[in-house]
């Protein structure tokens, strides 16, 4: 019995291992399918370090403030520029107030920062949303100077068409 399933499991770790299509046991992998084929690391840091991938929002708001549009502009004209099939809109909310609230509050942060970026021609179809609440807060203290970093949406690159 106990040979027997030690055979078996050769036997599958060599059928896995010795699969030579790209289409293998578990579906695609090699670089074929890769979505970041016509990104460069360099180009993912760009978008995030220079045109900015975060916008932050007042206490209790969704409302884009005027000095975030031009984050916005910018990361629809390099989408749009790049190809970009598959964009996810993360929406944060600070540590105040109950999770169900910040859960909803997040994710009127990120349709917001989702609808802009339709208004600047980016299609729907390529953007998702996701909102995490207080679960996942970049700063942790409970005083304003990290309450205000919290209160964020974050656009998060996911592929390309090319």
């Amino acid at each position: 019995m106990k040979y027997q399933k030690i055979v078996m499991f050769i036997f599958i770790l060599f059928t896995i291992t010795n699969c030579s299509e790209t289409n293998g046991l578990f579906g695609k992998s090699g670089g074929d399918g890769d979505p970041f084929a016509n990104i460069s690391q360099s180009s993912l840091d760009y978008f995030s370090n220079e045109i900015g991938d975060t916008i932050l929002f007042k206490v209790n708001q969704s409302v884009i403030e005027p000095e975030y549009r031009d984050v916005l502009n910018s990361q629809a004209s390099w989408i749009k520029e790049k190809s970009i099939s598959s964009i996810t809109i993360e929406g944060h909310a600070d540590e105040q107030g109950t999770r169900e609230y910040n859960l909803a509050l997040g994710a009127r942060r990120a349709t917001a920062v989702r609808n802009y970026l339709v208004s600047q021609g980016i299609p729907e179809s390529n953007l998702s949303v996701v909102t995490y609440g207080k679960e996942r807060p970049l700063r942790i203290c409970s005083e304003e100077s990290c309450w205000s970093k919290n209160r964020r949406a974050i656009t998060i690159i996911e592929g390309s068409n090319s």
